[in-house]
């Protein structure tokens, strides 16, 4: 089976969300052949290069998603692949094109600048209808005259948004945004959509694989929506996150003003809404990204929960020392049941500031206990800046103690990076201690929390995302911002060790469970499977060699039985007879007058077919032992 994997700012390149999940998916399904459609955002991550592919891995088309400052688009050509945008070259529209490109563009701006009456279902109403219309309009604009990158960066563009926001039915937000506004959305919406402009469409590229599977929602999928509208490719997408979630939070950061947050926000939801509909199956990775999706949208007959596979075996020995000796940890004062640990990214979302109040609620209580933290800043200076700040508060709350008046002060709390003599790797970290500890205010999927499972750690952790999914009964949840009550659960666990060995050892239990390699490998395994066994055979070039005879075996025997997930698509079904001929040869099992080719224009098989006689299995002719079984 080829799979066609779409990435947006991920794998194959070293840095990017979803790198370890798509590496483990490719290696460990060596039976597929997979071809790449990865989407880079910056230059840095380009400059960074990428992963070593395994040899399942036989084609890889890249594009970018960003604009260096000259404001020319390139690809990958330094890599010597085929991954370039269709611009066009100079040549403008003529008045049809244009024509075509105003009605498009003009229905897609009218779904984002026009919100949906309350009580309208997502993906139904009249927005969705005129914003599938201007994309796809768009897309088949793009594949046959190509330059719509140029088009969308046109005044045209800017006009018809204007006219779209002073529209009939449109928000008050929307319609004050000034012209500086258009052109700042017109220059993200190009930028979103670029994936139209890609060469991918083709018979060699996306219509040669049997199923697109997009890695995350949003730009990612939308190849593979083309892809399905083209060529009948099944979708299949994975969010381990909330991408629209990610473009709200993102909007905030931005210096553009309230006017382009909320277009932004209109094309988003209603893309998003559109990739949810047309995909075959969606699996997010945890009932809070399921709850997300199925209020964008997706249809809950069409989700599968299937959990991030983590790597158990780096974590093997430390778990397996917590299950001998119980969560006491190494016993000296480096670490053991008197110290807590936080292992994560340094950074606002995660909430240092309430854990370090909250420690000191601890050492009142337990005035030999220590707080290791280990990590490093998120990239930006206002995660410096905060790692600066948090350093700073935990020395004017724990100023250094000493045991006596000519020996040198330390601070029970310390701030480390992993990879020093003293903890050389991530394991080491969650042994360093008898509790680990999350602070977030803002958690999609908890890794630190299953990693800290897998090393059998009781744990502390604030009620966000899929925090109370995944510990499910194994470790404490308190409610986020409130430094009392994770002081609080803190203390009840440095208290109990019978408490902290029971919670460690059936924590370890349940992510051996649902969050290995092995379980999120043979779920998409299954999915498939089941997704190329309700998919007809689309292309009559797989069946056929160079002279057009049949392949052997290339037809699977289940194709020509009867059934919705064996029947030819809409542009390969033939057209029944208005007159059937009688006289033709039609199977026992068949509607009279039915036609059933394998192939689209391929003649009737002019023998007949015996009946088979009754019963469970057919005999083998001949003694026996003298065939197979």
């Amino acid at each position: 089976m080829r799979i066609g994997l779409l990435t947006d700012g991920g794998y194959p390149y070293a840095t990017g969300e979803s790198r370890l999940w798509c590496d483990r998916l490719v290696r460990g399904l060596p039976q597929h052949e997979f071809d790449l459609f990865a989407l880079s955002r910056s230059a840095h991550q380009e400059d960074q290069g990428w992963v070593r592919l395994p040899p399942q891995v036989s084609r890889v088309r890249t594009a970018p998603l960003w604009t260096p400052e000259d404001g020319t688009l390139r690809g990958s050509g330094e890599r010597g692949l085929l991954a370039r945008l269709v611009t066009g070259g100079k040549q403008s529209y003529g008045r049809r094109d244009r024509r075509r490109f105003t009605e498009h563009l003009t229905a897609l701006a009218g779904a984002i600048c026009t919100p949906d009456e309350a009580g309208t279902e997502a993906g139904e109403g009249p927005g969705a209808e005129l914003f599938t219309a201007g994309l796809y309009g768009l897309a088949e604009l793009a594949r046959e005259r190509g330059g719509l990158h140029l088009a969308l960066r046109s005044e045209a563009t800017v006009r018809i948004l204007e006219t779209a926001s002073r529209a009939r039915g449109t928000g008050r937000t929307v319609q004050s945004a000034t012209v500086p506004d258009h052109l700042a959305f017109a220059a993200e919406l190009e930028r979103a959509l670029r994936p139209l402009s890609l060469d991918w469409y083709d018979q060699e590229s996306l219509g040669a694989v049997d199923l697109c599977h997009a890695a995350s929602g949003g730009a990612a999928a939308l190849p593979g929506l083309l892809a399905k509208r083209f060529f009948g490719v099944p979708l299949l997408v994975t969010e381990h996150g909330v991408p629209l979630r990610a473009h709200y939070l993102a909007a905030s950061g931005t210096p553009y003003g309230t006017p382009v947050r909320a277009l932004l926000a209109g094309f988003h939801g209603r893309l998003t809404t559109e990739v949810y509909r047309q995909a075959a199956i969606v699996t997010p990775g945890n009932t809070h990204v399921r709850r997300w999706q199925q209020r964008c949208g997706a249809d809950p007959a069409k989700q599968r929960t299937v959990y991030p596979g983590m790597a158990a075996e780096r974590f093997g020995q430390v778990g397996e020392d917590a299950e001998r000796f119980g969560a006491a940890g190494g016993g000296d004062d480096a670490g053991g049941p008197g110290t807590l640990v936080w292992v994560g990214r340094i950074e606002p979302a995660k909430d240092l500031i309430a854990l370090l109040h909250a420690f000191a609620e601890v050492r009142r209580a337990e005035p030999g206990a220590r707080l290791r933290v280990f990590g490093a800043p998120a990239e930006g200076d206002e995660a410096t800046t905060y790692l600066a700040h948090c350093e700073a508060l935990a020395a004017q709350l724990f100023p250094d103690e000493a045991t006596g008046a000519h020996t040198e002060g330390v601070c029970p709390v310390t701030f480390e990076e992993i990879g020093g003599p003293e903890v050389p790797d991530l394991a080491e970290a969650y042994g360093a201690g008898g509790v680990i500890v999350l602070s977030s205010v803002v958690e999609g999927f908890p890794v630190s929390l299953v990693e800290a499972m897998f090393c059998g750690r009781a744990t502390v952790s604030t009620d966000v995302g899929a925090v109370v999914e995944v510990i499910g009964g194994t470790g404490l949840v308190v409610p986020p911002r409130n430094p009392k009550a994770l002081a609080d659960a803190c203390v009840a666990l440095l208290r109990d060790p019978e408490r902290r060995a029971r919670l460690g050892a059936a924590a370890r239990a349940r992510a051996l469970e649902l969050f290995t390699v092995e379980q999120n490998l043979a779920a998409f395994r299954g999915i498939y499977l089941e997704l190329m066994s309700h998919t007809p055979v689309r292309r009559e070039a797989d069946t056929v060699d160079a002279h057009g005879d049949p392949l052997p075996f290339a037809t699977p025997p289940e194709a020509r039985l009867l059934g919705h997930w064996t029947q030819p698509g809409p542009h390969l079904r033939p057209q029944p007879d208005p007159e059937p001929d009688p006289s033709a040869a039609v199977p026992h099992w068949a509607a009279p007058g039915t036609r059933l080719p394998d192939r689209p224009g391929e003649p009737e098989p002019q023998h007949t077919r015996e009946p088979e006689p009754e019963g469970v299995c057919a005999v083998a002719a001949g003694p026996a032992g003298d065939g197979d079984a």
